[in-house]
């Protein structure tokens, strides 16, 4: 029986989809993924290089457990370079992945009964994140037409137990790029009323047309002094695999995030740090490669999807996400006699017809739209789009 912590959970709808279109594959059907938040890129050889080396120079044994000093160092740099804010190595903490980062920082700062804001659509992990320090998740709707930030139902959402936001910019699901003004409007908040905004920032170098990224962290001393910053490679250079992320933190949450990680991971890899400290000090043109070629795709799938008959789609400025509106096929039959219900009913008709994969916008806490990811090539794309349209025309 499992204990009431993991009870409560509800399991990633994300992961689960990824297992479902591996099966799939693996049973011989041609699938097209449109699910997975993974580049579909080869990480830079450079950068595996790198790791190869340390490993055969005996790069392999523990290290302090907020990571090598050479790497929290060029963090620091990377940090006021990109992003203009200044840290120093001790307020660094090298993790396995983003997601421990995140889950540091919430375990840092979080007690049970505290509430922490969620501006949704959010990542499926947040609430569940939350959840397992036994706070409070509160979701506030975000600009329906542009999934920017609606900073009015955030002030009234803050209460004496807000403890925290928890941000994403650029967006997971909706691909949204939160604008300097509103941040600057959030850091005004979180002074006033003293709560941290931990600010997931996975997805800063994927940023197209006149978008811009901007860290809360950036935004003068006293909002950084409210400020978490949590970031990681497997994005920005297709490193998903490696796991290796890290917050940038005020010294007393650095120094509570070093002990938690004491007594949980240690050390994230050894080796794979090495490799991360050639990423960020290595050639940066294949990340630009990357950037270029997301965005042709963005484009493409954009225009392909506001073409359908009865879909919207906002634009979306940075990742590699969409977030198409498609509850004006909720209530059609498919040629089964199946009725589509909702978003997950509408990606399984999607996955079944046209072997094409999505996530249901429900696990994003938006059940009127399904998240689609272009990190797979233009083909796969175009004919990923071509299938979609073919069974959407079946449904009556």
């Amino acid at each position: 029986m499992s204990i009431e912590r993991i009870a409560r959970m509800t399991p990633s709808v994300t992961i689960v989809m990824e297992g479902i279109v591996a099966d799939l594959k693996a049973q011989g059907v041609d699938v097209i993924g449109l699910n997975a938040g993974e580049p579909d890129f080869d990480t830079p050889a450079h950068i595996v290089q790198a790791c190869t080396r340390a490993m055969e120079e005996g790069k392999t044994r523990y290290i302090n457990v907020t990571g090598i000093p050479q790497l929290r160092q060029a963090i620091c740099q990377k940090l006021q370079k990109d992003n203009g804010a200044v840290y120093t190595p001790a307020q660094i903490c090298v993790s396995t992945g983003a997601k421990q980062a995140l889950n540091n920082a919430i375990l840092t700062t979080v007690q049970p009964g505290d509430e922490v804001i969620i501006p949704k659509p959010c990542w499926v992990s947040y609430v569940e994140i939350v959840k397992l320090a036994d706070g409070v998740p509160v979701l506030v709707d975000t600009d329906p037409a542009t999934f920017q930030l609606d900073l009015e139902a955030i002030s009234r959402a803050i209460t004496p137990r807000t403890r925290a936001i928890l941000l994403n910019t650029p967006n997971n699901p909706t691909g949204a790029v939160y604008t300097r003004e509103s941040l600057e409007a959030l850091g005004r908040l979180a002074v006033e009323h003293d709560f941290y905004i931990i600010s997931d920032e996975v997805y800063e170098k994927l940023i197209y047309g006149s978008g811009e990224h901007v860290s809360p962290a950036s935004l003068g001393e006293e909002v950084q002094a409210h400020t978490i910053v949590v970031n990681g490679f497997s994005k920005a250079y297709a490193m998903t695999g490696w796991r290796i992320g890290y917050t940038a933190a005020p010294p007393d949450i650095a120094k509570d995030i070093a002990a938690l990680q004491g007594h949980t991971t240690s050390n994230s890899t050894t080796f794979v740090q090495w490799a991360a400290l050639a990423a960020l000090e290595g050639p940066q043109d294949e990340l630009e490669r990357m950037r270029r070629e997301f965005d042709r795709r963005r484009l493409y799938m954009v225009e392909r999807l506001r073409k359908m008959p009865g879909i919207t789609c906002p634009d979306a400025d940075g990742a590699f996400y969409l977030m198409p509106d498609v509850s004006s096929y909720y209530g059609k039959t498919t040629p089964g006699g199946q009725v589509i219900a909702d978003s997950a009913a509408f990606c399984n008709y999607i996955l079944e017809e046209a072997h094409v994969a999505f996530v249901p916008g429900a696990a994003f806490e938006i059940p009127s739209a399904v998240r689609i990811a272009y990190s797979n090539s233009l083909e796969k794309i175009r004919e990923g789009m071509d299938r979609m349209e073919a069974a959407l025309a079946k449904l009556s």
